[in-house]
């Protein structure tokens, strides 16, 4: 077995804690189709406006529908990918914790919670950005006792 220099991590891909930070250029290139994909059909399965879809990529409307299109060819950004990330990360644990069509009925529903403030999901992720996204994505999993 080769031994591994020090200042190289253990996998090129991950940071030495395993954590997929986006950060690379080719991570993102390679991710970008599943991770809008994945998006679609999100938006797809939550009903989503094509704007309220923007909204949560990063991207405006005209992008989106670019990327819709399949017209787009660029890598999505760092943010991009970890607002999609977020969003796949809601959506499975929602798919685990309810049955199909609560699971794609939730993020619509009004939530009184202190994390929603009578909004629902969508529009407190869309308000919040990236950290109010992780913010549900970890309410979601506690939910069904991730945490």
């Amino acid at each position: 077995m080769l031994a591994q220099r020090a200042d190289q991590p253990a996998h090129p891909r991950r940071t030495p804690q395993g954590a997929q930070t986006f950060a690379r250029e080719e991570d993102r290139v390679r991710l970008t189709p599943a991770a809008l994909e994945a998006v679609g059909n999100i938006a797809a399965a939550w009903k989503l406006t094509g704007d309220e879809a923007a909204a949560l990529l990063g991207v405006s409307p005209s992008t989106w529908d670019r990327m819709r299109a399949g017209k787009w060819t660029q890598a999505l950004s760092q943010d991009q990918l970890t607002r999609a990330s977020a969003l796949a990360g809601v959506f499975k644990g929602l798919n685990l914790l309810f049955d199909q069509a609560m699971a794609d009925r939730w993020p619509k529903l009004r939530n009184s919670g202190p994390l929603f403030e009578n909004r629902s999901p969508v529009e407190a992720m869309i308000e919040g950005g990236i950290p109010r996204m992780i913010d549900i994505r970890h309410y979601v999993d506690a939910l069904r006792g991730g945490l």
